[in-house]
């Protein structure tokens, strides 16, 4: 998995039974008593501790560790310390003198003060302390246990250690483990802070709670080792963008407004009240309009680390508020935003040992609809669509609504050695597909050796079905997915077919597994710069308003039609990952001319409340072009996460809720007086 390979942060796996016997070794000394509540004990129980971020390619066995910068890189795991100026200084500032995941042999004989959760505890003897860094296994002396006892403390009650760093005795290390070659014998314990006997969730990575209780707890399952993960290394994604933007391409960082206006058009927005009645500000869905009007300003260079919000339903892959890389930049043009956006990734990107190299191919619109059927292509794999039209021709009764001349027909092939042991319920899944997929017919057809003519003939003629067999090279038990209707609708349909066909095959091992950290990059440039609206009818953007068409197409919207305002292209361009869309961004429309003819005579949009960016446009405003990168999604999809939940600290539940603080929550009588509110049932 791709976090086994990140940048150093100290990553451990639970395992268990992994406390080494009692060691024979002790120390003799004098200690102060301290009272009994600060002592610590707990019953024998099980011991777990972490195994280290282990890589066996190329026969090595490495670990990975921090670096000044915070960078993780990989270094061998022989015994080595770091000298200081190569290490971050994590525990300058704090009572400690080590993390608990730093320690090593070279470490042995120092006197060392470590502060932590405490993990388990065994015999009254053994115990294991565990920080955001690591864990690290504590001895307690036969003539320690005299003056401290872990009888009855809680686990993840909070410990203060001093002692020794010694080397475990022969036989008893944990290679798995990066601290597995020592062990602290301690001298002084102190209780920090005592947890409760019994907490809601636990910390381990088998048995966890569900989801919405974790979420509820958050501070406790912020513990868990992958949320650590996530969390530091969507830290160091960022600074290294950071770093890139500023010191690499010169680039300001600046800080626009949450509170905006309402903008027609576009997602739901959030409405704030505000104390003057009948008047709301509305959180931006993002910083578009803030960042043309910085180009007119002459920041020429502009990015952030940008919030923004959505009032829209919540899906494993969004978020009522959420965060982007958000750039923009002057005097540019659609090759060189994108020749940027690559750099950037290419030196955030975290895995070295696998790192990015060369331009991502690009492909537009079209062929991606008229192979993958989806305007964001998973190109790990093949099964793409065949394109059947002409081979069907008019032999097939159309689906209601649709014209000749928008008709398609798409068809993928599922061998026989893997048709043969799809699952039955395959069936039935990719049914459900069709039945939601409008203006567009579809069916399953298992190749027989009278299927010529068979019933596929009722269907689409003998000729034609004659054809189909000649042309796909069908054989006996092969299997034919077959869709048809309106070229676009029967592309989404059958772009949704093969996933869920792909997905069937994946989990009964019949074809070679997509790679999580594999390169497949994508441009996917040439958009049309308007859409039909599936359920209104109505034209729209494809992206947003203020897109520019494409250089070949500028004349044609001057001289736009009902009959040709669809085939013309704008400047936008979205950057696919491994059948996922990660960012995406245009060059803009500069010209205040353009941009209202755009917006009053094509989109018919009612443009008072752009005002101030229209004016803008008149007031010298150079040809700009940007981007942003969905951070939730794209920092997911490096850490191998299930959702973009999983690397965002405190995020909303599937329903938009937030389980932890219960919000959104009523607000008071006088609260709605102050802001002029009335709740209508």
């Amino acid at each position: 998995m791709l976090r086994n390979k990140a940048y150093s942060f100290l990553k451990t796996a639970y395992k268990s039974s992994l406390f080494c016997a009692s060691s024979k070794l002790s120390r003799s000394g004098t200690y102060d008593k301290i009272p009994l509540h600060q002592y610590c004990t707990q019953k024998s129980h099980y011991h777990t501790i972490y195994s280290s971020n282990v890589r066996t390619s190329c026969g090595l066995h490495t670990e990975t560790t921090l670096n000044q910068l915070g960078e993780l890189k990989t270094c061998s795991s022989q015994e080595n310390v770091s000298s200081d100026s190569a290490k971050p200084k994590i525990n300058k500032f704090t009572t400690r003198s080590h993390h608990c995941g730093e320690l090593r042999l070279a470490h042995a004989g120092q006197e060392v003060t470590l502060c932590g959760w405490l993990e388990f505890s065994r015999m009254n003897k053994f115990f294991t302390l565990r920080d955001g860094y690591g864990t690290v296994q504590a001895l307690l002396p036969d003539d320690v246990t005299q003056h401290f006892s872990l009888d009855g403390l809680a686990f993840e009650s909070i410990l203060r250690v001093r002692g020794t760093v010694q080397p475990r005795p022969a036989g008893q290390t944990n290679k798995s483990l990066p601290t597995g070659k020592i062990e602290i014998h301690v001298s002084d314990l102190e209780v920090l802070n005592e947890a409760k006997k019994r907490l809601p969730i636990n910390v381990k990575d088998h048995n966890r709670a569900k989801e919405n209780l974790r979420l509820e707890h958050r501070y406790i399952d912020l513990r868990n080792r992958d949320l650590q993960h996530n969390l530091r290394l969507r830290s160091q994604v960022i600074m290294k963008m950071r770093e890139c933007m500023i010191n690499d391409y010169g680039f300001v960082e600046v800080e626009t407004p949450t509170l905006f206006r309402r903008t027609p058009g576009g997602a739901q927005e959030f409405v704030v009240p505000s104390r003057k009645a009948g008047h709301f500000y509305s959180l931006v869905q993002s910083p578009q309009q803030f960042k043309q009007m910085l180009m007119v300003g002459a920041i020429d260079r502009y990015f952030q680390i940008a919030r923004c919000y959505r009032d829209e339903s919540t899906r494993p892959d969004r978020q009522p508020e959420f965060t982007q890389l958000d750039i923009e930049m002057s005097f540019t043009d659609r090759d060189k935003v994108i020749e940027l956006i690559e750099h950037v990734l290419r030196e955030s990107w975290p895995y070295k040992d696998n790192p990015i190299s060369g331009s991502f191919p690009r492909m537009t619109l079209a062929e991606a609809m008229e192979r993958f059927g989806s305007d964001k292509p998973d190109t790990r794999f093949g099964y793409e669509l065949q394109n059947l039209s002409e081979v069907i021709g008019t032999q097939i009764t159309l689906p209601a609504g649709v014209r000749q001349q928008n008709f398609q027909a798409y068809g993928i092939i599922i061998r026989a050695a893997e048709a043969r042991n799809l699952p039955s319920g395959l069936k039935k899944t990719l049914e459900e597909i069709a039945k939601k997929s409008n203006f567009c017919k579809f069916t399953q057809s298992k190749i027989t050796p009278d299927w010529t003519v068979g019933p596929i003939v009722r269907l689409v003629g003998k000729q034609a079905a004659e054809a189909l067999s000649s042309q796909l090279s069908l054989q006996t038990d092969d299997l034919l997915l077959l869709g048809w209707g309106k070229q676009s609708y029967v592309q989404n349909m059958m772009g949704r077919i093969r996933l869920a066909a792909y997905d069937a095959l994946e989990q009964r091992n019949l074809v070679p597994k997509r790679e999580s950290h594999a390169h497949n990059f994508l441009w996917v440039i040439d958009f049309p710069m308007f859409s039909e609206n599936e359920e209104t009818g109505q034209i729209e953007s494809t992206h947003h308003p203020f897109t520019a068409p494409h250089p070949d197409d500028a004349a044609a919207l001057t001289n736009a039609s009902p009959e040709n305002i669809y085939t013309i292209r704008s400047q936008a361009y979205d950057l696919v990952w491994n059948g996922v869309e990660i960012g995406g961004g245009s060059i803009r429309i500069h010209n205040s001319q353009l941009q209202r003819m755009v917006l009053q005579d094509v989109l018919r949009i009612e443009h008072t409340h752009l005002h101030h960016l229209l004016d803008a446009l008149d007031s010298g405003a150079p040809p700009h072009g940007g981007f942003a990168i969905g951070l939730d999604r794209y920092v997911a999809l490096l850490c191998n996460a299930a959702s973009i939940r999983d690397v965002i600290a405190f995020p909303k539940s599937l329903d938009g809720k937030d389980p932890l603080s219960k919000a959104p929550v009523p607000i008071s009588e006088e609260e709605k007086r102050i802001y002029h509110i009335q709740v209508v049932e």
